[in-house]
């Protein structure tokens, strides 16, 4: 309720709430929520800052994002802009770990080897969400860490994933 109301105060012009259309497991689309940390028009904004992508792939990043609100900014780095993903869970289209849920978008442009990681569920966290400055990893060595996930996954690897998350919140690490 206090992240709603923080995003509401930092930006009136719309819903505290975000949501978008993903991939999950087997190409399944759903609809992913967060609370929004960008402008209202921030997929408008889009093309015009292609040009400033700094990642490799069909993913797009920018250190300095300039539709990210300041309030948003403190969300992303502790990842509490992610814990609306608890209802996801609940309805069966996530589970706590595995691969970040991609866009439809980027699941076009997937070689066969990145496809590979539409064979887990989707999660709200994952090798590539633990890592020191994750949002500065080249695309194939986030898709290495997606993989990796599959082919070790057990309860053994969720449950050191899973504190190692909280790790990372607290640290807030991302850029």
């Amino acid at each position: 309720m206090f992240v709603a109301i923080a995003v509401f105060i930092n930006d009136p012009k719309g819903c505290p709430f975000f949501s978008q259309v993903r991939v999950g497991k087997d190409g399944k689309e759903f609809r992913m929520y967060k609370f929004r940390t960008m402008c209202m028009d921030a997929e408008e904004q889009l093309d015009k800052l292609q040009v400033q992508n700094e990642m490799n792939g069909p993913v797009f990043k920018i250190k300095d994002d300039p539709r990210v609100l300041k309030i948003g900014r403190f969300l992303r780095a502790t990842s509490i802009d992610e814990f609306p993903q608890l209802i996801n869970i609940i309805k069966g289209d996530m589970s706590i770990v595995g691969p970040r849920p991609a866009l439809p978008y980027e699941v076009e442009n997937y070689s066969e080897t990145d496809r590979v990681r539409l064979l887990a569920q989707p999660g709200l966290t994952c090798y590539w969400q633990i890592q020191p400055n994750r949002n500065t990893i080249p695309f194939e060595e986030w898709m290495e860490l997606d993989r990796k996930y599959i082919t070790e996954r057990s309860i053994l690897v969720d449950i050191k994933i899973i504190v190692s998350t909280f790790s990372t919140i607290f640290k807030m690490q991302g850029w």
